[in-house]
């Protein structure tokens, strides 16, 4: 079974998005969602420096705008993404992308869904100085009393070895002068706040208003939710958690343990690919995984789905069950 997965914020680099515009339509989409949302994603993926991009409300569009010009390059259509794949999600803001694909939302609606959500989130951000840092190694019954001892969240408890904490800059700054026992690393991540805690409580009341009104189908293909690594089958559901997951942890652990139980031989991620297919790589042993960075790593996808799609008809079984 294929699974194809979106990175959230923190994946961008500067210039990330220029090989894709040499690719016949992307450009074009890329400056209409520009258009559509007031924002200049062109020149932001491909000439803004690490500073400008590192902004919350640059980011999280860039992230979404990139796994859709990306993955739309393998599966053009919602109908195609039902047909090959059998499960879709997303880390953090990359589950508006799952959303989309999956058929929940059309790829404009994402597009300013995600533009409300990365403004949102800046103004919350902007309130008091808060990071995130990831901790790399350490068991988590170690882990997360030192972090709440700190005073900080567990913002993302990705699997592999891998905790995100999120606070104040200073409880942050204290983190990586006081690391837990056995925990290897402490890494501070490229964000601008505190995200999935509690600091980013205004920014779920602005997106509900957001979404009061937005129309929303079913997804198509199965969408395995942050919140707790379900599967979720209503649109409106998915909505819902898709603005309350930006003040809640992401349990990407959880997500990879769903896709092991549904029996996942084949993980896609899309770009800017490499952090969720490491993590795989990590708690997924056996799961060809596959990062979509440049234009060049399309055929290789290609082939991947292609085995994967072969392999499940021979076993009898269809991928999007």
């Amino acid at each position: 079974m294929l699974v194809l997965v979106a990175p959230g914020q923190g994946a961008q680099t500067p210039g990330f998005l220029t090989p894709w515009l040499d690719l016949p339509g992307v450009e074009d989409r890329l400056r209409a969602w520009s258009d559509a949302i007031d924002l200049d994603l062109v020149h932001y993926g491909t000439k803004a420096d690490e500073e400008e991009i590192r902004d919350t409300a640059v980011a999280q569009p860039l992230l979404v705008a990139s796994a859709l010009l990306s993955t739309r390059q393998l599966f053009a259509t919602t109908d195609a993404v039902a047909a090959e794949v059998g499960a879709v999600a997303g880390h953090s803001v990359g589950e508006l992308a799952a959303a989309a694909l999956a058929g929940t939302l059309t790829d404009e609606t994402a597009m300013a869904l995600v533009r409300r959500r990365g403004q949102a989130m800046a103004e919350a951000a902007a309130v008091t100085e808060t990071g995130m840092a990831a901790l790399l190694g350490g068991d988590e019954a170690v882990v997360l009393p030192h972090l709440e001892q700190l005073g900080l969240t567990a913002a993302n408890v990705n699997g592999a070895g891998q905790i995100v904490a999120a606070g104040t800059a200073e409880q942050i700054a204290a983190l990586v002068e006081n690391k837990p026992e056995g925990t290897r690393r402490v890494v501070p991540l490229k964000v601008a706040g505190a995200f999935h805690t509690h600091h980013m409580a205004p920014a779920v009341s602005a997106l509900e208003s957001a979404t009061a009104q937005l129309a929303v189908a079913d997804p198509r293909t199965r969408y395995v939710s942050n919140k707790d690594g379900q599967a979720v089958s209503s649109g409106q559901e998915l909505v819902r958690r898709l603005v309350g997951q930006v003040a809640n942890p992401v349990r990407w652990d959880r997500c990879m343990e769903t896709f092991k139980e549904l029996g996942v031989t084949t993980l896609i991620e899309a770009a800017p690919g490499g952090t969720l297919t490491g993590l795989a790589k990590r708690a997924l042993p056996g799961v060809r995984t596959l990062a979509l960075k440049t234009p060049d790593d399309l055929d290789a996808a290609r082939t991947l789905i292609t085995e994967t799609t072969s392999a499940a008809a021979a076993a009898g079984s269809a991928p999007a069950e």
